[in-house]
């Protein structure tokens, strides 16, 4: 996806911006109204492409309105934060070997972040 001046966008930038403007809104919304809540020059197909692909990774839930859908955020999605989350889980059941997928990830990390990966695992994560 492009922005207005014809950059790319960041991967996830999109999504990220779309499940912020649902959170925002505090109530189920169409493709539509979150295309005016993020008045970014974006069409209004290019939202729904984006609330669809967000369903199919069960980041946000539909429910029928009218002759379409009113999207809303699910729980365990509540932020960006949350949304990068479930696609590195989500990469990581593309594949079947988890562990050459793990071990490659935190091969590739660096000096700090692999710190901070030891000390959420000492913790338990929380």
């Amino acid at each position: 996806m492009t922005d207005a001046n014809g950059e790319r966008r960041p991967a996830g930038e999109l999504e990220a911006s779309v499940l912020a403007a649902l959170w925002a809104a505090g109530a189920p919304q169409t493709p539509g109204q979150v295309q005016l809540s993020l008045g970014a020059g974006l069409a209004r197909t290019t939202v729904t492409t984006i609330l669809t692909r967000l369903h199919d990774k069960g980041v946000v839930d539909r429910r029928r309105q009218g002759r379409g859908y009113a999207y809303f955020p699910v729980q365990d999605a509540q932020d960006a934060h949350g949304l990068t989350a479930r696609r590195m889980h989500s990469e990581l059941d593309r594949d079947s070997d988890r562990e050459t997928v793990l071990a490659r990830f935190v091969a590739q990390l660096s000096p700090d972040d692999e710190r901070v990966l030891r000390d959420l695992l000492a913790s338990d994560g929380r």
